[in-house]
C-alpha cells in the first residue's frame, strides 16, 4: 500500500507538471536568492517565475524546513 504524501511536498507533482521543472532546480533557486524571509520568497517566486501562490507558498516552505533540519 502506498501512502498519501502529505504537506507541502504533496503539490510537488502537480509543481513539476505545470512549470516544468524539476522540485530539486525550484529549491536550488529559493536557496541561492538573497531572499531569506517566507513571503519575500513566495513573492518573489510568483512575480518572477510565474508560480501560483499555493505552489510557490509549498516550495519556500519545504525549502526552508530543510534548512531548520526538519
Amino acid at each position: 500500500m502506498t501512502e498519501t504524501v502529505k504537506g507541502p511536498a504533496g503539490y510537488f507533482p502537480s509543481i513539476e507538471k505545470k512549470y516544468g521543472r524539476p522540485v530539486a532546480e525550484w529549491k536550488d533557486l529559493i536557496r541561492s536568492s538573497p531572499l531569506t524571509r517566507h513571503m519575500e520568497l513566495v513573492s518573489w517566486l510568483k512575480t518572477e517565475h510565474g508560480l501560483g501562490h499555493g505552489h510557490a507558498n509549498a516550495l519556500v516552505a519545504h525549502t526552508l524546513a530543510e534548512g531548520k533540519g526538519k
